[in-house]
């Protein structure tokens, strides 16, 4: 029997026991109150990436409409002038 077949019997024999084991209302508490707490850490966490991305962008922006890096540079030098 491998090791598949074993944990299949073990959660087939947990469901057909019928009901489900008791869990203390402590420990169901405190997992209510872990649960909420990382749910608000990640919210804060998601706020903040996006508010990074946002930034980066306006900088973005900022620096190309200064810069204007699509426009070719004056050249320093002038050609030679000759005769028309």
């Amino acid at each position: 029997m491998s090791q598949f077949d074993r944990k299949e019997n073990a959660v087939r024999l947990l469901l057909d026991s019928g009901a489900p084991p008791s869990v203390p209302t402590e420990l169901y508490e405190e997992a209510v109150r872990r649960g909420g707490r990382m749910l608000r850490h990640r919210r804060a966490l998601r706020r903040l990436l996006w508010l990074l991305l946002l930034a980066a962008a306006v900088t973005f922006v900022i620096w190309a409409s200064v810069a204007q890096p699509w426009v070719e540079p004056p050249s320093n030098t002038t050609p030679p002038l000759t005769r028309w």
